[in-house]
């Protein structure tokens, strides 16, 4: 719908006015045959029902409707008119091009967002500010928020349900891949393959860590204290399944490579192991030094398919 003509300074022509609305024309849309101008609103409500020009009657269709030409958008920009909320009290008159952005700062526009300044915090419009009531909109916040937590609540168990499923038919493939690479050399390199892509990707979702003191390592964890809590964490991280009873059994200098194997050899070797990509076991200090991650590093420094190393501190 078009602007009141009453709203505005001075006579207005008529070649501004929509001939559907009587009105101002308010983000005009002209006809392209016959170039009558109309309110965008009004053009596409009255093609809706009839798709003819409604001044001489042409055949015009929605998607033939386009902007009017510059020199009208101009002469509509410079007519002057009052603010919307002059009935509430503002005196301003400006330029039509300039109303949107008067609006938003208008100080007497009942609509305008009010922060509450008897406790509650809350931004409301201000012509609802004098029926405001603190305890009742936040109880009704409350109320409302609780709703939204039971709907999130309702929609992660339905995820976890389907997450759950999703698992137990990777887990069932995974059991047909193993069966069939038993049997068949060609499903035995295609299953090998997707568990060295499984590896790779999970390597690639964990941080990258830095070990400040390498002499903090522990070569003989403590299989309860720290090889389960390890393992654990490893799992909640997505460690694929294949690997992580390795990946555990290598946490000790037992299962290490021939360049750990000792504390001699260690300390003989340590600008060799200080060149490990290590990736952070979440939340522990504890470092995995995946096969994938470094095969820049000698073979006498890795096993497959990788180290974990646990410290008493030095990881960051």
């Amino acid at each position: 719908m078009g602007f009141e003509i009453k709203r505005f300074q001075g006579d207005v022509d008529e070649e501004l006015i929509c001939p559907i609305c009587s009105g101002v024309l308010e983000d005009p849309l002209q006809a392209p045959a016959c170039e009558h101008a109309f309110c965008r609103v009004c053009i596409t409500e009255w093609i809706s029902r009839q798709p003819t020009c409604p001044v001489d009657r042409q055949a015009v269709t929605a998607c033939q409707l386009r902007p009017v030409p510059r020199i009208l958008r101009n002469l509509l920009s410079r007519l002057c008119t009052s603010c919307d909320n002059s009935p509430h009290g503002c005196n301003a008159v400006l330029k039509l091009d300039s109303l949107a952005s008067h609006l938003v700062e208008c100080e007497f526009n009942p609509k305008r967002p009010m922060p509450c300044e008897a406790g509650c915090g809350l931004v409301i419009p201000k012509d609802e500010l004098a029926d405001h009531n603190c305890v009742r909109e936040l109880r009704a916040l409350i109320t409302s928020q609780q709703g939204k937590l039971t709907d999130y609540q309702q929609e992660l168990a339905e995820q976890r349900l389907i997450i759950n499923e999703h698992k137990r038919e990777l887990a069932l493939l995974k059991e047909f891949m193993r069966a069939m690479r038993v049997s068949n050399p060609t499903m035995r390199a295609l299953a090998d393959q997707m568990e060295r892509d499984e590896v790779v990707r999970w390597a690639g979702s964990l941080a990258r860590a830095r070990v400040t003191r390498w002499g903090g390592m522990i070569s003989t964890p403590d299989d309860v204290l720290q090889v389960m809590m390890i393992k654990r964490s490893l799992s909640e991280s997505g460690c694929p399944p294949h690997i992580i009873d390795d990946l555990m059994e290598n946490c000790h200098e037992r299962r290490w490579p021939p360049g750990l194997s000792s504390l001699e050899t260690r300390q003989n070797n340590r600008r060799l192991y200080e060149k490990y990509v290590c990736k952070r076991v979440p939340g522990k200090q504890a470092v995995l030094v995946l096969q994938c991650d470094n095969t820049h590093v000698d073979e006498h420094m890795m096993v497959e398919p990788g180290l974990v190393m646990i410290f008493a501190h030095g990881i960051e």
